[in-house]
């Protein structure tokens, strides 16, 4: 059985957990932030682990 490709553009934004959940950074935090609060930009710069929902089709993309 030949190896599974890694989703290069998932292995871009997501990371795996030690324990297997799926880590990625929050959207709109790129630009037109002088209209957005501190608290919220600040909020922003945290990772967030995904929903288990998404967390299963991403994990495809990401065999390793």
């Amino acid at each position: 059985m030949p190896k599974i490709k890694t989703h290069r553009g998932a292995a871009k934004r997501f990371k795996k957990t030690a324990t297997g959940k799926i880590k990625a950074s929050h959207a709109f935090h790129s630009h037109l932030l002088s209209k957005k609060t501190a608290r919220r930009k600040r909020r922003l710069r945290q990772a967030t682990v995904i929903s288990s929902a998404d967390a299963k089709k991403i994990k495809r993309l990401l065999p390793y």
